[in-house]
């Protein structure tokens, strides 16, 4: 392998990117905004849940319960509503995910130490929004039954009652249980996956639909030497959109990262050296641009977003699925940014998820050889 060889494969690459707008527009501008759009758009937090109310009631005791309700970030009284029915068209057509409805009665069984029962509708379309907002009021109706209970206390001259488990929660990592913590940094994958596969997917197909790939054959130059050249300005791309995602998550977003920045520039590299040989290796086979395009986004952008713990826990889906995740590789490559971002973990820590990247690479590198000698180098 010559260097000159390389370096005239890269130049040419390099020449065919600064004409072509289409594939410049692509290395930059959706990497860009992709972290706009899941840094801002893209939230698995759930505040601000829209609730309607009924008071029948319409006590001091109800007015409070509204009204603290309303004062917490999880909620958001959007309308007090004269009955039922208006309730059910609220919900109906989207317009509350949730429900209050106070009773006639509820405030004199509350003060003659009765059961007093409260209804909450809650729209379960979303499985998800609706259990995390059905932990909310749960968690909201325990404080109010504490905050009476103490009350109730107090009046009888007794002391308060010490719960016999006192849980002492303490969140480590994520404390602001932000989801753009992990979001950001997640990006990151899927914008390398982007630049590499996707992208270098086209490169080698180029050469066969325009029929310079028996030109190419003809010169004197190994498989390695292409496959070197065609990566190298994909692989400067890839490592220039990685530093910007990390100004632009620290800047914007406020996210900086707790451990080395070389470590996550090792990492970074070597993942996208796996996103380029599989570019590269889809590119091969494929032979076709149209062809080649649609595989690298069903084989790369696809699991990398579904599949790699990155939205979707992987512990949820089932064997088989779980299973095939363990083949991907921005699972591992996530799992080191959680590391870098969140955990302050160091090398030590790290070393297998990057030698399992480093044996795709070396996989991904021996099939690519192996395919283009097996055309003609």
């Amino acid at each position: 392998m010559t260097l000159r060889n390389v370096r005239a494969i890269a130049g040419k690459e390099i020449y065919h990117l600064i004409r072509d707008f289409r594939s410049l527009y692509l290395a930059f501008a959706v990497p860009l905004l992709l972290i706009l759009l899941f840094g801002y758009a893209l939230s698995l937090d759930v505040e601000n849940i829209e609730t309607v109310v009924v008071d029948y009631e319409q006590t001091d005791l109800s007015r409070d319960f509204i009204r603290r309700l309303g004062a917490s970030p999880y909620f958001r009284i959007a309308a007090h509503l004269p009955d039922t029915a208006a309730v059910t068209e609220a919900l109906d057509h989207g317009r509350a995910t949730m429900a209050i409805i106070i009773p006639a009665g509820w405030t004199a069984d509350l003060r003659a130490e009765r059961e007093a029962v409260i209804q909450i509708l809650l729209d379960g379309s979303d499985p998800n929004f609706a259990g995390i907002a059905r932990a909310y009021i749960t968690g909201f109706i325990e404080s109010t039954n504490r905050k009476l209970l103490g009350e109730f206390l107090n009046r009888q001259g007794m002391e308060k009652i010490r719960p016999p488990v006192e849980g002492r929660i303490r969140i480590w990592f994520n404390e602001d249980l932000e989801s753009r913590n992990f979001i950001i940094p997640g990006i990151i994958a899927i914008i390398i996956m982007i630049v590499g596969a996707m992208l270098t997917s086209l490169v080698i197909a180029r050469e066969y639909e325009n029929g310079t790939m028996e030109t190419i054959r003809s010169l004197p130059i190994s498989a390695g030497e292409l496959l070197l050249g065609k990566a190298i300005p994909y692989f400067l791309i890839g490592l220039t959109d990685v530093l910007i995602a990390v100004l632009m998550g620290q800047v914007l977003f406020g996210i900086v990262m707790k451990a080395n920045f070389w470590l996550m520039i090792l990492a970074s590299s070597l993942y996208l050296m796996v996103a380029l040989t599989l570019g590269l290796l889809i590119s091969s086979v494929t032979k076709s641009q149209m062809v080649a395009n649609q595989t690298a986004v069903l084989i790369t952008y696809l699991p990398s977003l579904l599949l790699s713990n990155f939205v979707f826990p992987v512990i949820n889906m089932p064997k088989f699925l779980q299973a095939f995740s363990a083949m991907i590789p921005a699972t591992y490559y996530i799992n080191i940014l959680s590391d870098i971002y969140l955990r302050n973990l160091g090398l030590a820590y790290l070393w297998p998820d990057l030698a399992i990247l480093a044996v795709m690479f070396l996989i991904l590198a021996a099939a690519n050889c192996v395919v283009l000698k097996r055309g003609g180098f």
